[in-house]
């Protein structure tokens, strides 16, 4: 087994700490908030995560999994170094790498023995080969460290699933030194190597999530024009995705994506483009779309209501996807702002958060949202809305209309109860 720090206790941070130290590496996860650290000491863990503070419990209480914010001890003990911290866009759409730049500086000087420093974060095209530079300018010893990028593709709310059993593992790398180090620390893990640079390491990941990105804007945009052809879009992208070139996932119509990787990622890769005078016109145009999709449910409302002002709307679901606490670029919480925009009496449920927001009354229980509302809003699939009584849904709203935004109803069910039914162009 193998001594690891992981700097960064974030989504990213924690759970690759978790999962390593449950496998019986000896991990040190480091952050420079003490009450975060502290917290997390204690076996709690301020992100929601399926099945992550159970494994992060277990995991202290046997000692592999420690947290500090004593960065020169943990790097000390350590061969591999993790940094996943959090590289987020500046106004312009460029990545703000300072907390990356802050944490490499503080490592460099700490090196006196081999080490494999270990880029997790998400970094734009070439930052790898540049910290490569870095430490070499620095005087660190070429004997002494290999920089190597192995990026993560983890979803928020299956985070730990897709660690254990990922589709590939990509390391990218100038020497073959770090490689067997890499297979060590991950050989519990069963899944194709992809070896190859530092730069096309990171590209494979800004190519992965901006593809992603473009299926989610693809299916949204085929399904204004099956809503206006009368054509069920589920219909339409179970047929294409049988293709294998193509696949199911992301391949769902609905509000668009959100979180904290896919808005974030298009956004620097679109930059890093034009910074080498590169127009990403599809990049662009995937964005464009994905901007434009709650303008299209503000219609559908307006056929149900016809005008939404004074209306009393319930709106289920704040988080950007279910079983996740997250709402950066959530589509259903910029959905409520427009609401709040249009003049409509709005109230949110969400079985995880209760965000803040001028205009909207928040609610901690399910039914109490929708007493007297006029029009329920499905806006993030969690399976309590899936598998709600529609029965005493009909008896409590005033109007009993759904606008399903994410497809994930069915639309008999509702119709068997008197509900009027209106999804994704079904």
């Amino acid at each position: 087994m193998m001594n690891v720090c992981v700097i960064g206790a974030g989504y990213v941070g924690l759970t690759t700490s978790t999962v390593l130290a449950n496998y019986g590496h000896h991990v040190t996860c480091v952050d420079q908030i003490e009450d975060k650290v502290n917290q997390l000491g204690r076996g709690e863990v301020p992100i929601y995560e399926p099945g992550l503070e159970e494994m992060l419990q277990k995991n202290i209480k046997s000692g592999h999994l420690t947290f500090t914010t004593n960065l020169k001890e943990a790097v000390k003990k350590s061969t591999l170094i993790f940094i996943a911290v959090g590289t987020p866009q500046d106004e312009s759409g460029k990545t703000d790498l300072r907390f990356f730049e802050n944490v490499t500086n503080e490592v460099i000087p700490l090196i006196d023995s081999y080490k494999v420093i270990i880029t997790k974060s998400t970094v734009p095209v070439g930052t790898n080969e540049e910290l490569y530079q870095k430490f070499m300018k620095k005087g660190v010893e070429k004997s002494h460290f290999d920089i190597v990028s192995n990026p993560e593709f983890l979803r928020e709310g299956t985070a730990i699933n897709d660690m254990l059993y990922p589709d590939k593992i990509v390391v990218g790398t100038k020497e073959q030194t770090p490689i067997p180090f890499i297979k060590k620390l991950y050989s519990f893990i069963e899944a194709p190597y992809i070896i190859t640079s530092l730069s096309g390491a990171e590209m494979i990941k800004y190519a992965s999530n901006a593809f992603l990105a473009l299926k989610v804007s693809f299916i949204n945009e085929l399904a204004k024009m099956a809503d206006r052809s009368k054509v069920d879009i589920t219909d339409v992208a179970y047929g294409i995705g049988l293709d294998p070139r193509i696949g199911h996932p992301f391949l769902q119509a609905g509000l668009g994506y959100g979180g904290s990787c896919l808005p974030k990622d298009l956004s620097s890769l679109e930059h890093q483009f034009l910074t080498k005078n590169i127009t990403p016109q599809i990049l662009q145009a995937a964005q464009k779309v994905n901007n434009s999709i709650i303008s299209e449910y503000i219609k559908k409302m307006k056929l149900e209501l016809i005008n939404l002002q004074h209306k009393k709307i319930t709106v289920w679901g704040a988080t950007f996807k279910p079983n996740t606490d997250d709402t950066r670029h959530s589509q259903a919480l910029k959905l409520v702002e427009k609401l709040v925009e249009e003049g409509a009496e709005v109230h949110l449920y969400d079985p995880m958060v209760t965000p803040s927001i001028e205009g909207v009354t928040t609610h901690t229980k399910l039914y109490d949202s929708i007493e007297d509302s006029e029009l329920l809003v499905i806006a993030t699939e969690w399976s309590q809305f899936v598998e709600a009584d529609w029965e005493r849904v009909k008896r409590t709203m005033t109007n009993q209309a759904v606008l399903d935004c994410r497809n994930c109803l069915e639309p008999s069910t509702l119709e068997e109860h008197g509900i009027r039914y209106r999804g994704v162009a079904r």
